[in-house]
């Protein structure tokens, strides 16, 4: 048998990795993939169709996903056009893990506000726009929030997260899924924006496409943070570099239904590991 040069090898390994998870996302790309049975936070952002109402499924989108979409489900998004007292008087009872009631009540009052101000597209444009980075429309929108809301409590900070620093640590998986449905158009992300490119979207890293990453090798840091997404979203650029992130969606479902041994067998048939 023909010895094949290990360069050669990789080039072949990429591109029969990359046709599987365009399969993947051939297979996936549907609304199928958004029910009671498939949960996610995604099939109540798209039921109202609306940046506010999704910016708000995105920050509560941690934990089990069965638990978030009720508690998604148990709330009533109308509140975000009524006056402050309503607000605070209907979510009086409403809590998720750490956020108390009180942390809930805030989240509603700052997005009531931001949306009589400018629309959130805007916000985070205006911190995109100088270099294409998505980490200042982060910055720039948790700024804006910060200044019209001066809430400070434990809940809260956790829900809307900190300011970028110049090496920031955290993934910002939240609000990347957030850019992620707002930005692309398909069967299931919204495409509600038209300011950001999607070329520019960087991977929603979690605990589920971090590790999927590494094992089929678009990741070899072993730290979560914010690195481990440049450096995934770069190697998933090489798949596409104009929608590196239409293949999220893919590695999350495979990552959360446990099937990366499937996808790895399936791969070593295929001869590329």
């Amino acid at each position: 048998m023909e010895c094949v040069p290990f360069a050669i090898k990789i080039m072949i390994d990429r591109v029969l990795l990359k046709q599987y998870l365009e399969n993947e996302i051939l297979a996936r790309n549907c609304i199928l993939e958004l029910s009671d049975d498939k949960p996610d936070p995604l099939m109540v952002a798209r039921r109202y169709n609306d940046e506010s109402i999704s910016l708000v499924c995105a920050l509560f989108a941690y934990g089990n996903a069965k638990l978030i979409v009720k508690f998604l489900n148990s709330l009533d998004f109308n509140l975000l056009d009524c006056h402050e007292d309503e607000i605070i008087k209907s979510l009086k009872n409403n809590y998720y893990r750490f956020q108390k009631a009180d942390d809930v009540v805030s989240i509603f009052l700052t997005l009531k506000r931001l949306k009589e101000i400018d629309s959130i597209e805007n916000i985070v444009y205006d911190g995109y726009k100088n270099d294409n980075n998505l980490l200042g429309g982060i910055s720039n929108l948790i700024s804006k929030m910060q200044e019209i809301n001066p809430t400070r409590t434990q809940g809260y900070d956790f829900l809307i997260g900190k300011i970028p620093g110049k090496n920031p640590t955290s993934a910002y998986k939240r609000y990347m899924m957030y850019f992620r449905w707002m930005v692309r158009k398909d069967s299931l992300d919204m495409g509600l924006w038209r300011r950001i490119n999607k070329r520019d979207l960087m991977l929603p890293l979690d605990v589920h496409t971090f590790n999927i990453s590494k094992k089929i090798g678009l990741l070899q840091r072993k730290s979560y943070d914010y690195k481990a997404v440049i450096e995934a979203t770069q190697s998933l650029r090489l798949f596409d570099e104009n929608d590196p992130i239409k293949y999220d969606f893919a590695l999350y479902r495979i990552g959360q239904e446990g099937k990366i041994d499937i996808m790895l067998e399936n791969l070593r048939i295929n001869g590329t590991l």
